[in-house]
């Protein structure tokens, strides 16, 4: 006989500014519990040292993550020079240490001018990435080096909030493509200054369509009171809002949450075009135009929101 899954049929989205130290899977098990949720996944890790912000999606909105898991991301972070650490983080171990030659703000802008647009990465071992079914961090923790493959990725924007010649590091912003890894970046730009460097801190302040005004801390969350933190949560569809819509009526409604193909008006979109379906104001979930003025199920609700 079948488990049957405990906690709240919950469906919605959590802005969760996740705390330094904590996983992003243990932040998210911490939300769950706090709300108790039958079924939550969150959209894109951070690692224990790194902060910010973590969209935790609930009960149906699960199905449509994978939005978030593709969106281009923001941070902020700050980049200690003239240490390198196996790991790329302060969390590591030191192994290298160079003299960080004389710099300004001029000869910063020079080096990271060279990062900005697509570049190539060599995603690092201490990541969640796997070989052979074994995350490539257990790997590294018994000191195996592992070849990886360098990954295509975009960087929008570097820009250079401050430069600490004392301190020797600098504090940069950053907005780039899906697959960044900002410790590679800080162990790149240290490589390029020709002194080694690592991460000492990483906050992520924007996600897709989400920033960090509207994050919550684990904290808060505990401080309000259970019948009020439900009024927290984002609906299901601000995960698909960059899609066009389509209205049907209830007994197209009916016909598409059985698996059929219905009559919609989709004239001003081309075939195989992926849209938001409603009925009224109820999301049924996702449709793909299978020719003109036609529509097909693609990634229904089970429950109509």
């Amino acid at each position: 006989m079948a488990r049957r899954r405990k906690g709240r049929a919950l469906d919605g989205v959590l802005l969760l500014d996740k705390p330094k130290g904590l996983s992003a899977n243990q932040a998210l098990q911490l939300a769950r519990r706090l709300f108790q949720a039958a079924k939550a996944g969150h959209t894109g890790t951070l690692d224990p040292m790194a902060t910010g912000l973590l969209p935790v999606c609930f009960g149906e909105a699960t199905k449509f993550s994978a939005y978030l898991l593709d969106a281009d991301k923001r941070y902020q972070a700050r980049v200690q020079l003239g240490v390198a650490t196996d790991s790329g983080d302060a969390e590591g171990q030191e192994i290298a240490r160079a003299e960080v030659p004389v710099l300004d703000e001029a000869a910063l802008e020079a080096v990271l001018t060279r990062f900005r647009g697509e570049i190539e990465q060599v995603p690092p071992m201490y990541s969640a990435l796997k070989y052979q079914g074994r995350p490539l961090y257990e790997l590294a923790r018994q000191g195996i080096e592992i070849k990886r493959t360098p990954r295509q990725v975009t960087l929008y924007d570097i820009t250079l909030m401050e430069w600490d010649p004392d301190t020797q590091s600098l504090l940069l912003d950053v907005t780039c493509s899906k697959g960044t890894y900002i410790r590679t970046l800080a162990i790149d730009i240290g490589a390029a200054i020709g002194c080694g460097a690592h991460l000492t801190m990483l906050q992520r302040l924007q996600t897709g369509p989400f920033n960090s005004e509207g994050m919550l801390s684990l904290e808060a969350l505990e401080a309000t009171e259970e019948v009020a933190r439900d009024a927290h949560l984002l609906p299901v569809d601000v995960l698909i809002e960059h899609l066009p819509t389509v209205n049907v009526d209830a007994a197209s409604a009916e016909r598409l949450l059985m698996g059929q193909k219905v009559h919609a008006d989709t004239a001003t979109h081309d075939d195989d075009v992926m849209l938001r379906a409603y009925e009224g104001d109820r999301l049924l979930g996702l449709v793909t135009v299978v020719k003109a003025g036609v529509i097909g199920p693609r990634r229904l609700l089970r429950t109509v929101l």
